[in-house]
């Protein structure tokens, strides 16, 4: 009996961690392959509602005024969506697990920091008559100075472009605007070395450009909780900040994901759930909530530029006695 239940134990080991040389069926393989896999944007729920969102031309610019007069008496508009309409209108990606400080809007309600930023949220009918009504929101802009490369962001007399980080560098722990690692002194090795070797790399942003764009469906529920189905790769992540910003309990929200079509790491950003249930709140009806290809690549979740200077010191045997690195990484406008 002991060997028997042994056997079986081994027969799972092997399975859980030996795939080198098997062929190994995906669980969600058939219904891909016939076609029976369920996305979010298969719940066609009834009176749905779209939001669609005006986004800033303006790299940089102060907010003088917004008109949104002409886009109310747009045919199909259920509702206009501002900035002072979302109940807690400061977050950051990582406040969940208490890194950075809120410092990024919902909606941007006194200046925009990056082209793309959302400015006025409407929802209406149909995706065409919100897309009309955001044509006719008018936005009188303040230019202000644009930083565009990371280095010039730091030097002195740039741009502010988010006062939460006057210096235009993200502070740790309330103190630093960088972080050294040390280890030995690089300094003396590469006086001594043979060959010192300096080099500059750039890595541009990295798009995860998901085949499905993000998006999200909200719809009123019993007992006053909102269903919401998302294509999220980070279904608790995206309720407790959904629950922070909305100002509600977590359990407020029943999220519903599913297959997610591309996500790569770009759909753990919580960008669509919040608008699409503030709109389902405030109009109690469903609403959907669906990035276009131009703005999931100006909007989404893309991987954020580095640049990085490499000095090596060498000797003539090919040992490398002393690496000094120093490191850039464009994180954008907020945390």
């Amino acid at each position: 009996m002991l060997e028997l239940r042994k056997d079986i134990f081994a027969d799972e080991r092997d399975d859980n961690l030996n795939e080198i040389g098997k062929g190994t069926q995906r669980q969600d393989m058939l219904g891909h392959v016939t076609g029976t896999s369920s996305y979010f944007n298969d719940h066609k729920l009834q009176g749905m509602l779209h939001l669609k969102v005006v986004r800033s031309t303006q790299a940089h610019a102060r907010l003088r005024h917004i008109d949104t007069t002409e886009a109310e008496r747009s045919p199909g508009v259920r509702r206009i969506i501002r900035g002072a309409d979302v109940p807690r209108n400061l977050n950051t990606l990582l406040s969940l697990i208490n890194f950075g400080k809120d410092d990024e809007p919902t909606l941007a309600a006194d200046k925009v920091r990056y082209k793309g930023e959302p400015v006025v949220a409407i929802v209406a009918d149909s995706e065409r008559e919100a897309f009309e009504a955001i044509a006719k929101v008018r936005i009188d802009y303040e230019p202000l100075p644009v930083v565009l490369d990371v280095e010039d962001a730091l030097k002195s007399g740039a741009p502010v472009v988010n006062e939460t980080y006057p210096k235009n560098a993200f502070i740790y722990h309330d103190v630093h605007d960088h972080q050294k690692l040390r280890f030995g002194d690089a300094d003396a090795a590469l006086a001594t070395a043979d060959h010192v070797l300096e080099q500059r790399y750039q890595m541009s942003p990295i798009e995860h450009a998901p085949t499905e764009t993000n998006g999200a469906i909200a719809a009123p529920d019993t007992n006053g909780r909102y269903v919401v189905y998302t294509s999220t790769q980070a279904l608790f992540f995206s309720v407790d900040t959904c629950a922070k910003i909305l100002d509600l309990p977590s359990n407020t929200f029943h999220f519903i994901g599913g297959t997610v079509g591309g996500g790569f790491g770009g759909k753990v950003d919580t960008l669509t759930e919040p608008l699409a249930i503030l709109g389902a709140m405030l109009t109690g009806r469903p609403v959907r909530y669906v990035f276009g290809r131009e703005e999931e690549m100006q909007y989404g979740p893309p991987r954020g530029a580095e640049r990085i200077y490499i000095k090596d010191g060498v000797m003539r045997d090919g040992r490398i006695v002393a690496r000094k690195i120093r490191a850039y990484f464009d994180s954008g406008a907020y945390t």
